[in-house]
C-alpha cells in the first residue's frame, strides 16, 4: 500500500481535534486507502483500534443504515460500550439519507473525531456546508500521480524504464486498483470502462435524476474528446444539434456541472492576465484520469499534446495550485497556478519539431513581465530552456520535488 505522504502531511495536523475530516474525489481513486492510512496512524501514537468505528455504505451488509436515524442509534449504542474518544469513519457517506443531520449530531453529542469519504462535491457545495459551515476540512483524493504510479509499477515491472513506465501511465493512467491486476491491457480496459459505467450510473444519473442519459453520454463523450480545448456551450449545442440531438444550452451546462460534481471532470476557467478578470465564456475541460479516457473513448496516442496537458494539470491540482488559463492578447498560456500568493506558468506541449514550435510555446510568455518561474512542458529529451524560460521533458517536471 503506497502511503500517500502528500495527503497525509495535509490531513496530519487535523487529526484528534473537533473539525470533520471529509475526503472528496472520483469513485476508486483510494479515498477508503486513506482511512486506512489514517487508522494506522491513530495505532501508532497510542490510540486504541477498539475505539475505531468503521462502515462502508456501499457494502450491503450495513443497508440497515442508510438513514439518518438507524446510522444515529447503531452509533450511539456502539459508542456507549467504548471508553474515552471515539473514532468515526464513514466511508461513501452521501448514501445515507441525510447524513449531514447525523455527523452534525455526532460532533455535538459525542466526544468523537469524525472521518467521512464521498464521491460527489454536493457533499460541500451543499449539504455539508448547510449544517457544518466552518466545522470540517476537505481533502480532494486524486487518482495517482506519475510518481506514485511508478512506485507502484515497478513492484509489478521491475525493470522498466523510466520511458516505459510513462509510456504505460498515457494509456492506463492512475487509478490505484489496477496494480492489482499488474496493469495488464485488456483487463485494466475492463476495469476502467465498468468505473466510469459506475460513475456515470451511480453519481450522475442516479444522483441527479437524470433523464436523458443518451444526451448525457453524447456530452460526456464530447467533452472528452476535447480535453483541454477551449469551448462553450452554445459551440456544443450546435455539435448536438449535427447529431440531430436539439437541447438548451442550459441543460448542457448541467449535464457538465453534475460530471464535475462527480469529480469526472474539472472545469477550468480563462483569466485575461492583462485586465486581470476571469473571463466567463470558453471554459476547458480536464478528465480525472486520462486511462479512463483511453479505455472509454480511446485515442490517447492520437491526441497525445491534450493528454500530456490533461496529465500536467490534475498534477499542479494535486499539488495544491488553483490553475486557470490565461490570456495575453491574442495568445494563451495553458495553465497561470497560484499557491499562496506565488505564480508559476506552464505551458504544455508534445514536441517542439522546429523552430517555429519553438517560437510559438515560448513566445507566449512575451508579453509576462514578471519574475515567476515559467515552463515549457514536452516529450523532448533535450533541454532548449532560453531566455529564463525552462524547458522539461514532462517526466522530470512530474516528478520534480518543486518547480522554481
Amino acid at each position: 500500500m503506497i502511503k500517500r505522504e502528500m495527503y497525509m502531511k495535509r490531513i496530519r495536523p487535523f487529526i484528534g481535534n473537533d473539525l470533520i475530516k471529509v475526503m472528496t474525489g472520483i469513485r476508486r481513486a483510494g479515498k477508503s486507502v486513506m482511512l486506512e492510512l489514517i487508522q494506522e496512524e491513530l495505532i501508532a501514537s497510542g490510540i486504541d483500534a477498539d475505539n475505531f468505528i468503521c462502515i462502508n455504505f456501499e457494502d450491503l451488509r450495513n443497508v440497515h443504515l442508510l438513514n439518518a436515524m438507524a446510522l444515529h442509534e447503531e452509533i450511539l449504542k456502539r459508542a456507549e460500550q467504548l471508553k474515552g474518544k471515539v473514532y468515526l469513519f464513514f466511508d461513501e457517506i452521501q448514501e445515507v439519507e441525510d447524513w449531514e443531520k447525523c455527523i452534525n449530531s455526532f460532533r455535538v453529542s459525542l466526544d468523537c473525531d469524525i472521518y467521512i469519504t464521498g464521491s460527489n462535491a454536493k457533499l460541500l457545495s451543499g449539504e455539508l456546508a448547510t449544517y457544518l459551515g466552518g466545522r470540517y476540512v476537505e481533502f480532494v483524493i486524486y487518482p495517482f500521480s506519475f510518481l506514485e504510479f511508478l512506485e507502484l509499477y515497478h513492484t509489478v515491472n521491475p525493470t522498466a524504464s523510466v520511458q516505459e513506465c510513462f509510456q504505460k501511465y498515457l494509456l492506463v493512467g492512475g487509478m490505484p486498483y489496477l496494480s492489482n491486476i499488474r496493469y495488464e491491457e485488456e483487463p485494466s480496459k475492463q476495469y476502467l470502462s465498468d468505473l466510469f459505467n459506475s460513475v456515470q450510473l451511480k453519481d450522475i444519473v442516479k444522483r441527479n435524476k437524470v433523464r436523458d442519459v443518451d444526451l448525457l453520454e453524447r456530452i460526456i463523450a464530447y467533452v472528452m474528446a476535447n480535453v483541454g480545448t477551449t469551448f462553450s456551450a452554445s459551440s456544443l449545442v450546435k455539435f448536438l444539434k449535427n447529431e440531430h440531438r436539439t437541447t438548451s444550452t442550459d441543460t448542457v451546462l448541467n449535464y457538465i456541472k453534475y460530471c464535475c460534481d462527480s469529480y469526472l471532470f474539472y472545469q477550468v476557467k480563462r483569466e485575461d492576465l492583462q485586465g486581470k478578470q476571469i473571463l466567463t465564456t470558453n471554459e476547458k475541460y480536464y478528465i480525472a484520469d486520462h486511462g479512463i479516457r483511453e479505455a472509454v473513448f480511446g485515442g490517447n496516442m492520437r491526441d497525445i499534446n491534450l493528454v500530456l496537458e490533461n496529465i500536467v494539470y490534475m498534477e499542479l491540482v494535486r499539488r495544491g495550485y488553483k490553475v486557470t488559463v490565461g490570456k495575453t492578447g491574442t495568445k494563451e498560456i495553458d495553465f497561470v497556478c497560484e499557491q499562496r500568493g506565488e505564480k508559476l506558468y506552464v505551458q504544455v506541449a508534445y514536441l517542439l519539431a522546429d523552430e517555429s514550435t519553438v517560437n510559438r510555446e515560448f513566445g507566449v510568455y512575451d508579453t509576462i513581465r514578471d519574475n515567476f518561474p515559467k515552463y515549457v512542458v514536452t516529450m523532448d529529451e533535450i533541454d532548449m530552456s532560453r531566455n529564463g524560460i525552462k524547458h522539461r521533458n514532462i517526466r522530470d517536471f512530474l516528478t520534480a520535488d518543486e518547480w522554481n
